[in-house]
């Protein structure tokens, strides 16, 4: 039962995600908001809505760890798993704005968060306040500096939708996104009772995984069909957005305090390394490009990693 509870409310999430994207940008064309603003913000917003409400959603609750398990184990995935899958099925080419803007806000914004969460294993409200300025800060930068370099990320139905269509959408997909975290967070918890496992393993590995899946069908999908260029940035953006939005935000709402010590001494030091190891993959042994050996590399270390949680 608690398997069907998980698998339901993954699929419920990804569902209620979609559907509230479909709502966002259908909303922007209808204001006339450039699609390149629509990218970065709304898009951005809405892809990391799933994250935000099962961090949301497990704090209130009561289950900071499975809050700060998904951010950590989401942001190891998207480098380790997703990337890792992707390099191995097609070569990447990398953009400038790699070592210029995307690598270092990514790792500016894990080790702030990092120092702290270490310092008294609370992420306090005024921490995550920090945190989310930090965000708006990176994405005005982003669009009033860097606008030729950003790679628009506008979904392929791009549609100016009815209004009705539009509050349908939206209505439904808050719904779903809500009822999937419940039904997510419930079998979960269940699962860690039942298996005698810490709630933070299951937020670092199940739950993170499945909140990855979307990211990785639709890069998987674009690969395949040779439709865009997959971008390194594109994943780095959805990690800062997981630490500066999700856990900004959430902590924001309700202070997050660690109760596995596990997740300071083991699983924030796996998602420090596999970041900072990013950097010299893409410049060797080929530069600015990574291949099936770097996503080999990524994927081993994901396995590794994945294998000393359970």
């Amino acid at each position: 039962m608690n398997y069907v509870l998980l698998i339901t409310g993954f699929i419920i999430l990804i569902l209620g995600g979609n559907w509230l994207l479909k709502a966002a940008v259908g909303l922007s064309l209808r204001l006339n908001i450039p699609k390149i603003v629509i990218g970065m913000t709304v898009v951005s917003f809405a892809t990391s809505m799933p994250e935000l409400i099962v961090s949301l959603n497990s704090a209130l609750e009561g289950h900071a760890d499975i809050s700060l398990g998904n951010v950590i184990g989401s942001n190891i995935a998207n480098l380790g798993l997703v990337l890792g899958i992707v390099t191995v099925i097609s070569t990447i080419s990398v953009e400038k704005s790699f070592y210029k803007i995307d690598w270092p806000v990514m790792m500016l914004s894990s080790v702030v968060f990092y120092f702290f969460i270490a310092y008294d294993g609370v992420l306090q409200r005024y921490e995550g306040l920090i945190l989310f300025i930090l965000l708006i800060v990176f994405l005005v930068y982003l669009l009033k500096f860097q606008k030729p370099a950003v790679v628009d990320e506008m979904p392929e139905d791009d549609v100016e939708l009815p209004i009705y269509l539009v509050l349908i959408y939206l209505v439904i997909g808050g719904l779903g996104l809500w009822g999937g975290s419940e039904l997510l967070i419930k079998g979960a918890v269940n699962l860690a009772n039942q298996y005698g496992v810490s709630e933070r393993i299951i937020g670092v590995t199940i739950i993170s995984i499945g909140t990855s899946v979307p990211e990785l069908a639709a890069s998987i999908i674009a690969v395949i069909k040779k439709e865009k260029a997959i971008s390194l940035g594109n994943l780095l953006g959805s990690n800062v957005f997981n630490i500066l939005a999700v856990l900004g935000i959430t902590s924001m709402v309700t202070p997050l305090t660690v109760q596995d010590p596990g997740l300071l001494t083991n699983d924030i030091i796996w998602m420090l390394f596999i970041a900072l190891l990013i950097f010299p993959l893409v410049f060797v042994p080929e530069r600015m490009k990574l291949s099936w050996k770097e996503g080999l590399i990524l994927l081993g270390l994901y396995v590794v990693f994945i294998a000393l949680m359970l």
